[in-house]
């Protein structure tokens, strides 16, 4: 399958989708530093890196035939943290909205067999039903059934409980995509003998939790330092409220973002990596130290010798924003199945 992947970032999706053996013949991307990442681990046969609404499709599509368009446009207007942004418009009201646009510009202009698009659950809020019936409305304009749903990545082998909104589009004449079943669930709830448990934060990254000289140079948790090392492993502020009978409360409940002070658990998956890191914002190692590049890549199924241009925080964001490699695998397996591909 001849790619075309949109937003590519440090280009997860097109990392799961190649074992596959879906071939990435164009990536599109913005960020200079993501693009350097992309063309160190040559994920593409050609890179683009530039604002997508500078890109002449018309232009593209005497060079390329592509039959399929992966791509997770930039997220905020949809996101959980715009809900504290006054100054900034929601949904289809923002103007970052024009990465869906483009998207689906793209899907017009070269009509591939089928498409991919992941974004953030809340994708599918209320507050952003104009986008869902935008997303609706031009799948079926351009002649795609559509097939979506919100995905826990932990139930498909990530070590992260990280909720997606994933959407797979097929040309009519090809049907509807059926998504693959989960292959793990959480036994503390479902005691499901069909399913594998999670994997853990232990499973996935004990075997690099050695000293290191960074742990003593940075230390987590800001001016709530001392808190930190109190909260128990897999809690967070919630820790130290009334409501939880904390006998000294410091917080009220509720009142911060959940992943401050958050820290991970050792017998559980990970929680949601954030694109941005912070001094008090976890997850944080059970053991009270910031998370490693190394670790998050892990924890985002990334593979160890992957390289990653820029400095800590640039890395970090490119795995915070990426789509884990392992549930792409899962699902183009599938859609390789199902459009009965060799």
């Amino acid at each position: 399958m001849k790619t075309l992947s949109l937003y590519s970032g440090a280009g997860g999706i097109d990392l799961g989708f190649k074992k596959n053996k879906f071939q990435t013949l164009l990536a599109i991307e913005n960020w200079d530093i993501a693009c350097e990442t992309l063309k160190a681990n040559k994920t593409a046969t050609k890179i683009i890196c530039n604002d997508i609404r500078n890109v002449n499709f018309k232009e593209l599509k005497k060079q390329y035939k592509f039959d399929f368009i992966v791509g997770g446009p930039p997220c905020p207007p949809f996101s959980k943290s715009r809900f504290y942004l006054k100054n900034k418009k929601r949904g289809m009201e923002d103007e970052d909205t024009h990465t869906l646009i483009n998207y689906f510009l793209a899907i017009k202009t070269f009509k591939p067999k089928a498409f991919f698009f992941e974004n953030v659950h809340g994708f599918v809020f209320k507050p952003h039903k104009a986008a869902m019936e935008y997303f609706e409305k031009e799948s079926k304009k351009l002649g795609y059934n559509i097939t979506h749903k919100v995905i826990n990545c932990a139930d498909y082998g990530v070590p992260q409980i990280r909720q997606r909104f994933i959407c797979v589009g097929f040309r009519k004449e090809f049907g509807n995509f059926i998504f693959p079943n989960p292959t793990h669930s959480n036994q503390d709830k479902d005691d499901n003998l069909f399913f594998l448990p999670w994997v853990t934060c232990k499973e996935a990254i004990g075997d690099l939790d050695y000293p290191l000289k960074e742990d003593k140079e940075k230390i987590p948790g800001s001016k709530d330092k001392e808190l930190l090392k109190l909260v128990p492993p897999g809690d967070n502020y919630l820790f130290f409220t009334k409501k939880r009978n904390h006998p000294n409360p410091k917080f009220k409940w509720r009142s911060r973002y959940w992943s401050f002070l958050l820290k991970l658990s050792p017998s559980k998956p990970s929680w949601t990596i954030q694109a941005s890191f912070s001094n008090n914002m976890g997850p944080f190692h059970w053991k009270n130290r910031f998370l490693r590049i190394s670790e998050i890549k892990r924890l985002q199924t990334f593979p160890d010798k992957y390289k990653l241009s820029g400095n800590f925080n640039d890395q970090w964001r490119q795995i915070g924003n990426a789509v884990p490699p392992l549930l792409c695998e899962k699902i183009s397996y599938e859609i390789k199945k199902q459009l009965n591909l060799k």
